[in-house]
Parts: structure tokens; C-alpha cells; sequence
């Protein structure tokens, strides 16, 4: 006797589960097709639904369930109806073709009327009068029958404009058929056109009460809102992962694998923001482009993604080299750049927010420079530059005058031979400067340090470099409560929290943060921090880092050049 009661219960929570969200549905399916098809489509998701008993153990997110279900109902539907109607179109574009076909060898053959009659009377049989009008005429097996078959009637005035007329309503049908095969905005239309016959023929009265607000549903917002890692390679390989998939490890640990690569790829950035933030991917040539979060395909933790040129219409030679998560555009905000050769722009954010599918101008560049990092501040920010050779200069913003969008800038600081800029930070994102080498090597360092400076200065040296480190890889302003994220080129990542990392004067060498294979000559390819306020999940916090380990201090004074 349970068991019947148990199904009773399913069937009355079913019953009100559809009566609850069924118009709302069948008026959002009506953004994709027609209200018949619209209502459709919504109960077969609900049978679907019933026999799988899916709203028993979905009961947190039962109702963006039931919108992602439908939406994917309404386009599959749309699938198959462009399918139908291609299918449709190639097989009456064949059909024209041929009939027309037909048509141009009678045309032919009434212009030369007599010439034709006589080949006729003078062959011996069927077949040598169609050799001999082939032959003739340059006609094709199939047009040649018909000329032979064409009765006399066909001879009168009448006739003849009956055929050309024929023929000329078949080629503006040929034509119109090729245009929708190769156009798909054409294609949709037709099935949007066909859509609407049918709702006008069929369509009754609506027999189901629209809720309220029903309109504000937007495909946007049925997308949860959740922390994301974007990850993406040297060569353009993107990724969106849930954020969970990387737990806090002890410092010096080997980590977890990030992504398959391929021979000579690595991933190079790894940016903490979520699904309905924008991404603003700034390239090698100055340029812009936009995606938001959830735009980025979701992938497995060792899948390699989709190449993103699949997804922003990059330019000839262009390359990622920068990506800043971004919430909205205010007010009163700026976007900071700095080049490779030390080049540094401060513009208005509001000059970014429309930015094109094809892209925007984000900074003029000289010859032989590259745009490398972009920072959202608020015009009051000291700034950061740091070398390879293990250099930094720190200057306020203000020094920086406010450019248009399409200007080049000015030198933020003086570099030396054979030295290039790695990293721009901001004194508000932290109290210390973590630095981390290609051999895995790395310190944290208050930003006190550094005094402030004019720019265009040499700066201070900020690391000891020596065959031991390598030259510098990453440089992040981070607070004790910051998690970082240190990538090698074998696509290994090791999540480890900055407050295990020592804290070392300017010209030091640092500790061992990361395990690296030496064997395969296995090398840090880049750095990004996991801010803090942006996770809500306690639980991501490993036991902790190791206790630091002896470090090597340098004996040498900090030497301003």
C-alpha cells in the first residue's frame, strides 16, 4: 500500500510543477517558434521530465532546468526545420534546373524551326535525328529527346510564349532557390514565414493563463552565476572550468594537471571571475575584443578547449596577451597599459564599452612593440613596472595624463639592454609584490620598499637573477589571503596560498615555490593570483602551506641606476 502512495505524491508534485511554470514556458518558447509548436515542445520536455522523474531530485534549480530544457527543445526544433526545408529546397532547385533545362533545347529548336524539321525528315530513325541535333545544335542527350517528342502545337505562336514565359518564371525560381541555399538568414526567414502560416491556419485561442513577468525572462539570465577559471594557451587554446576543480595545496607540491597541450603549448593565462563578467582580451597589436564569461566554452580540467579564433574575429597575426575580467563600465574608472618596451597609457573605460565583434582600437603601438598587460584603476593608483632582468619602477597614475582611445602613450620606464617589461601592477592590489622565475624560484616582498619615482626612471632592482632562478616569469601585488596559481610549460598547475610564501628584501633570490622537471627542461610559464573576495566556498582552503625553507639573502644593497 506505500507504493501507491509514493506515486500518488509524484504525480500531485508533477501536476503542480507544470501548472506553476508552464505558461512562462510555452511564452518564452514563443521567442524561438510559433505558439503551436510552442506548446508542444513544453510538454514533451515535461513528459521527458515525468519519465525520468528528473523534478524529484531537482529541486534548487527545477526551474532554470526547465528553461535550459526548453530552450534546447526550441532549437533543436528550429534544427530540424532547417533541415527540412534545405532538404526541400535542393530537391525543387533540381527539379527547376532540369525542367528548365528541357525548355532551353526547345527555344533552341524553334529558333531554328525549319533546320530542325528537315534533320528530322532526312534521319533514318529516332535515334539519328537526336545524333544529328546533338551535333548540330550542341545539345544534350535529354534535350534532343524532347525535340523529337514536341508535337506540332508547339509550333504556334502561342505555344512558343507559353514556353518562354515558363522558362523565365523558372530561372527567377532557380535563382531564388540558390539564394536561400546560400544564404542562412534567407533560409531562416523562409521557415520563419512558414512558421507564421501555420500558427495563422491552426492557431486557437491560448488555453493556459500567462504568469506575470513572464517578458523579463532573458536567455542571459538563465545562466547560473557562479566563480569560473578561464584558462588559455601560448597558442590561443581557451577554456571555462568551474572554479572547484582546483583545491589550495602545501608550497613546493608537484599539483595538478590544468590541460592536454600539445607539442610547444602551455597555458599562459588563468583568469578568476565569473560566469557573467566580461573578458576583455587585449592583443600584441593594440587591439580589443569582448566575450562574457559564459560565452567561453566549458571543458574538462585536462581538455584543451577551443581555439579562440572560434570565438573573436582576431586579425591576421594577432595573439592574446592580456585578459582582465571586468564587472561593468563606470564612471570615473580607467584602463592602464603597458607595452613590452616600457610604453605606458591611461584612457576613460567608457571609451571600451562598445566594443565591435571585429574589434577596437586599444592602443597605438611603435614598431617592434606589444601591448602585455592592461589594469582597470580608479586615476589614483601607483603603478608598477617589472623586467625580466629583475627590475621594477613604481610612479603614480597621475603622472600618466588621461589619452583618447587611439593614442600611443608615453615611456613608463627606462629599460636596459636586452630587457623587456613582464608585469604592471597596482599598489591597491595588495602590501606585497610575489615574484616567481622560470625555474620554479620565488619571494613576496613589501611594496614599501619601492619609493615612489618619476616616471620614465630605471627603477630599483627587485630580484637577485642568477643561473639558479632564471630570468623573471610573473609578477603579482597580492595580501596573505590571496591564492595563486603557477602554471609550467607541461601544463602542470599548483594552487598554493601567498602567506606561505617568505617574505624577502628587494635583492634576494626567494625559495622554491614549485617541483619542476629538469629533466624535460620544464620551465614556469606564468603566474595569476585567485582574489579572495571572489568565492564564497570556505571549503577551497587547503591545511595550508609549508613552512618556508631557508632562503638565500643577498648581501648586496639595492642599487637605483
Amino acid at each position: 500500500m506505500d507504493r501507491p502512495k509514493e506515486e500518488d505524491r509524484e504525480l500531485i508534485e508533477f501536476k503542480e510543477l507544470y501548472k506553476s511554470n508552464a505558461p512562462m514556458l510555452i511564452f518564452y518558447a514563443g521567442k524561438y517558434v510559433n505558439a503551436i509548436a510552442a506548446e508542444d515542445l513544453v510538454q514533451d520536455v515535461f513528459f521527458k521530465i515525468w519519465q525520468k522523474r528528473t523534478f524529484l531530485f531537482l529541486k534548487e534549480g527545477i526551474k532554470t532546468y526547465l528553461y535550459r530544457s526548453v530552450q534546447h527543445a526550441c532549437l533543436d526544433y528550429l534544427k530540424h526545420q532547417e533541415d527540412v526545408v534545405t532538404r526541400r529546397t535542393k530537391y525543387d532547385l533540381n527539379k527547376a534546373e532540369e525542367r528548365a533545362h528541357i525548355l532551353q533545347g526547345l527555344l533552341i529548336a524553334l529558333d531554328n524551326i525549319d533546320e530542325v524539321i528537315n534533320i528530322i525528315r532526312s534521319s533514318k530513325s529516332v535515334q539519328d535525328a537526336k545524333n544529328a541535333l546533338i551535333e548540330r545544335f550542341g545539345l544534350t542527350e535529354v534535350q534532343a529527346q524532347a525535340i523529337v517528342d514536341m508535337r506540332l502545337r508547339a509550333l504556334t505562336g502561342l505555344e512558343r510564349e507559353k514556353l518562354e514565359a515558363e522558362y523565365k518564371e523558372l530561372m527567377d525560381k532557380i535563382s531564388y532557390l540558390k539564394a536561400i541555399l546560400a544564404d542562412e538568414k534567407k533560409l531562416l526567414g523562409v521557415i520563419k514565414d512558414e512558421l507564421l502560416v501555420i500558427s495563422q491556419k491552426y492557431g486557437d485561442e491560448r488555453r493556459t493563463a500567462l504568469g506575470r513577468d513572464v517578458d523579463e525572462v532573458t536567455d542571459e539570465e538563465l545562466i547560473e552565476r557562479e566563480n569560473i577559471v578561464i584558462a588559455m594557451t601560448k597558442l590561443g587554446y581557451i577554456k571555462r572550468m568551474p572554479e572547484d576543480l582546483f583545491k589550495a595545496q602545501n608550497r613546493g607540491g608537484k599539483g595538478i594537471r590544468g590541460m592536454q597541450t600539445i607539442d610547444e603549448d602551455y597555458i599562459e593565462n588563468l583568469i578568476v571571475t565569473t560566469t557573467h563578467n566580461y573578458l576583455m582580451f587585449f592583443t600584441n597589436t593594440g587591439r580589443v575584443y569582448r566575450l562574457k564569461g559564459y560565452e567561453i566554452p566549458e571543458a574538462g580540467r585536462t581538455a584543451r578547449g577551443v581555439a579562440i579564433v572560434n570565438l573573436l574575429q582576431l586579425q591576421a597575426g594577432e595573439k592574446i596577451t592580456a585578459v582582465i575580467p571586468l564587472k561593468s563600465y563606470e564612471d570615473g574608472k580607467y584602463l592602464f597599459m603597458a607595452t613590452r618596451n616600457g610604453m605606458v597609457k591611461k584612457t576613460d573605460i567608457l571609451e571600451y564599452q562598445n566594443v565591435r565583434k571585429t574589434g577596437l582600437t586599444a592602443i597605438v603601438l611603435r614598431d617592434n612593440d606589444e601591448l602585455i598587460e592592461v589594469k582597470a584603476t580608479n586615476g589614483d593608483d601607483d603603478i608598477f613596472l617589472i623586467t625580466k632582468n629583475g627590475m621594477s619602477i613604481r610612479f603614480n597614475e597621475k603622472d600618466v595624463r588621461q589619452t583618447g582611445r587611439t593614442s600611443m602613450g608615453v615611456k613608463g620606464i627606462h629599460l636596459g639592454k636586452d630587457d623587456i617589461v613582464i608585469s604592471m601592477q597596482m599598489s591597491s592590489q595588495g602590501e606585497k609584490i610575489l615574484l616567481v622565475t622560470e625555474n620554479g624560484m620565488g619571494k613576496r616582498t613589501l611594496i614599501s620598499e619601492f619609493s615612489v619615482q618619476n616616471r620614465g626612471g630605471k627603477g630599483v632592482k627587485c630580484y637577485k637573477i642568477t643561473e639558479k632562478t632564471g630570468d623573471l616569469v610573473g609578477a603579482k601585488i597580492v595580501t596573505d589571503e590571496n591564492d595563486v596559481m603557477i602554471i609550467t610549460t607541461e601544463g602542470i598547475i599548483i594552487r598554493t596560498s601567498c602567506d606561505g610564501i617568505s617574505t624577502l628584501g628587494r635583492v634576494t633570490s626567494g625559495v622554491k615555490i614549485i617541483n619542476l622537471n629538469y629533466d624535460n627542461n620544464v620551465k614556469v610559464a606564468s603566474m595569476t593570483e585567485v582574489q579572495k573576495e571572489e568565492f564564497d566556498d570556505e571549503d577551497l582552503k587547503g591545511e595550508g602551506p609549508e613552512k618556508t625553507e631557508d632562503t638565500e639573502a643577498a648581501e648586496e644593497q639595492s642599487s637605483e641606476e
